[in-house]
């Protein structure tokens, strides 16, 4: 039940690349947490949201405009173990540069993974932690 933020110059990727961004980010995640065939459950409870900003928006300490990317991947306690964390930081990268259409991207991307705390995620009025999710994933397994 990953949330995955992408920020980036308005006009990096194409203008309808959004939905293939969103779904590629998806199931990228869904793998390095070791959801190999993703169900109605995952893909349901998973949402990308691309925020394409004005240039003049993004900046570094040395250049304005900069063409920089900052994907944001929020993921339940306990979601991603280390192999997983270098497996979607890996894989977040080359998506967003095949997109952009320049290989080059790839050394102005960011992925910042965060985990949520124990109980600190919330849907439907509910904080889940790790008891809850496991079972939410029983209960649609079944």
């Amino acid at each position: 039940m990953p949330m995955i933020d992408v920020y980036a110059p308005a006009d990096l990727f194409p203008p309808d690349a959004d939905a293939t961004l969103g779904t590629e980010l998806t199931h990228a995640v869904l793998r390095a947490e070791g959801v190999a065939t993703p169900g109605a459950f995952h893909l349901e409870n998973t949402a990308a949201f691309v925020h394409r900003l004005p240039a003049s928006a993004i900046s570094t300490a040395s250049s304005t405009p900069a063409r920089v990317v900052r994907v944001q991947i929020v993921t339940p306690p306990g979601s991603l173990d280390r192999d997983g964390q270098r497996q979607i930081t890996k894989e977040a990268t080359a998506i967003v540069a095949e997109l952009a259409g320049d290989p080059t991207q790839a050394q102005r991307t960011w992925v910042i993974l965060t985990e949520a705390a124990e109980g600190g995620w919330g849907i439907n009025g509910t904080a889940f932690g790790v008891e809850e999710f496991g079972a939410l994933a029983r209960a649609a397994a079944q």
